[in-house]
């Protein structure tokens, strides 16, 4: 009787074993799932604001002095007065944050409106950019 509890916990003791070894490290999943900021000029950060706010178009230039400035024509899609809150994060020519960011300000748009927001950077390092936009709480 005991020959069997035995060959049990070794056969246990072996599975045990065996799970834990997956033979070496995972490559990421999901990785360009989410990853918008990193891809687009303009985003929308929550369906409130991905339904009612557009960008018709972004202007870039670099000024004098080596700075970035970018403007947004951000465009009210709703028949009603909106508020929403905008910012700008400036990375550099690989995509990294700069240390840059704008902070969030309000925007009212009326409605159909169209209305142009400037950012400009604090740095010389800017070379890309990320307008984000929430609605305002």
């Amino acid at each position: 009787m005991n020959k069997p509890k035995l060959l049990l916990s070794a056969l246990a003791l072996g599975a045990l074993v065996f799970a834990g070894c997956h033979g070496g490290a995972y490559a990421p999943v999901n990785t360009t799932k989410y990853d918008l900021e990193n891809k687009l000029g303009f985003v929308d950060m929550d369906s409130g604001a991905q339904r009612s706010v557009t960008c018709s178009g972004l202007q870039e230039r670099t000024l004098p002095d080596g700075r970035f400035e970018v403007t947004a024509n951000v465009r009210n899609r709703e028949s009603r007065r909106i508020q929403v809150q905008i910012n700008c994060v400036f990375k550099d020519a690989q995509g990294f944050p700069t240390g840059d960011e704008t902070p969030f300000q309000t925007l009212i748009l009326t409605e159909n409106a169209q209305e142009g927001v400037k950012f400009t950077s604090m740095n010389n390092l800017a070379r890309r950019y990320t307008i984000r936009v929430r609605q305002a709480r």
